[in-house]
């Protein structure tokens, strides 16, 4: 069996694009679906997927090792993102041509399911983007967490940490307690809440905000820092109690490799369209356990990313919670064919050969729009550029 051709197909769906890779092979009608997706960089991962291409056409699909070893090796320079998103899509659209070959769901070969549903969160808003990434105030805070709530998850992400600089007064700290706090009484102690930090604080501001969250239990506090400096993470970490994640923005193991060294986190977050695939994921979260660390992969992507991402969680010991974005578009699942189910806030296990979804190419008519970004707003008074 042989690679005889790689294409992409980008779907906007509102808050980002999905980038879709089908990987054809010699054999009629075998093919296999991957996902790529990257927010802002939607050209540059198309544009890469195209560089990999002349190196995997003419490869056996099947020899997924091999052909990873290939793309990431021999490119020479060592991939970011970009290229490792790419990477990630062709790896996972191999795998699904593993599976249809042999008749069987991936995660039977990625070593069987060691679970038997794999519980999901979501965010507040679905796909509009400030009610995902700018809910500060507490009545829609809670109106839309309770949203969440009705549709059967047991467990909610909010962004509510503000915009900071280095160091911020005592108000931005009682309200961010503020709003954890009416929150907690609005949902109660049996919904876990996640706080995504988005790398917004510095390592003061960070252990500040967390030992003012604590009361209130979080899940984790995810990103409390940005990631270029793994140490600063591993002080906010020694310096609170609440579990700390983080990961969605490192690819590779090697980018992890720090994170266990100095166990700078509890809970890491690779997601599987960036940081290399399926193999490489698996590869992490072994790394990962040896350090009694748990693993909730970041994924707010497409419905490709979903099946590949529930593959993932069945078959992997540490796994703890799996994020998702369904209700970013109304017409999510009309691009994809699958019988993937859900129930009370989980998914479960499929028994279809693959990953269990065909990429609908008709109904995947929604063309490449330019991504909305809120950035504008994540300024200091004085008007300097902050993380958002």
């Amino acid at each position: 069996m042989k690679i005889t051709r790689i294409e992409t197909f980008v779907v906007n769906a509102q808050m980002r694009n999905w980038v879709f890779l089908k990987v054809e092979t010699d054999q009629a009608g075998l093919y296999g679906w991957g996902e790529a997706s990257l927010e802002w960089k939607t050209h540059a991962v198309a544009g890469a997927v195209r560089d990999f291409a002349p190196l995997a056409i003419g490869e056996d699909p099947t020899r997924i090792e091999h052909l990873y070893q290939k793309l990431y090796r021999q490119s020479f320079f060592r991939m970011g993102v970009i290229g490792m998103s790419a990477i990630s899509g062709i790896e996972q659209a191999c795998w699904d041509i593993l599976g249809k070959s042999l008749g069987v769901p991936v995660y039977k070969l990625l070593g069987g399911n060691v679970r038997e549903r794999v519980r999901m969160y979501t965010h507040l808003g679905g796909g509009e983007m400030k009610a995902v990434y700018e809910t500060f105030d507490a009545g829609p805070l809670i109106e839309l967490a309770q949203k969440v709530i009705e549709q059967g998850y047991t467990a909610v992400k909010v962004v509510f940490v503000p915009y900071s600089e280095p160091l911020m007064g005592a108000p931005h700290v009682k309200k961010l307690a503020d709003l954890m706090g009416r929150l907690r009484a609005a949902v109660g102690d049996r919904i876990d809440i996640m706080v995504d930090f988005h790398g917004r604080a510095s390592p003061a501001m960070a252990v500040s905000y967390i030992n003012a969250l604590e009361e209130f239990h979080p899940y984790f506090c995810e990103e409390p820092v940005p990631p270029e400096n793994v140490a600063a993470l591993a002080e906010v970490k020694r310096a609170v109690k609440v579990p700390i994640a983080t990961g969605e923005r490192l690819v590779t193991r090697h980018q992890f490799r720090e994170i266990f060294e100095l166990q700078a986190c509890h809970v890491i977050q690779p997601d599987l369209c960036h940081c290399g695939g399926l193999s490489e994921a698996k590869k992490i979260a072994a790394a990962a356990e040896t350090y009694y660390m748990g693993v909730a992969p970041h994924n707010p992507l497409g419905p490709v990313a979903n099946a590949v991402a529930l593959h993932f969680a069945l078959s992997t010991p540490n796994f703890l919670i799996q994020e998702d974005m369904l209700a970013d578009v109304p017409w999510r699942w009309e691009v994809v064919r699958q019988n993937l189910r859900t129930e009370r806030g989980y998914w479960l296990m499929p028994d279809e050969p693959g990953l269990g979804i065909e990429v609908d190419e008709a109904a995947a008519r929604h063309p490449y729009q330019p991504e909305v970004q809120h950035a504008e707003a994540a300024r200091a008074p004085d008007g300097a550029v902050l993380d958002w």
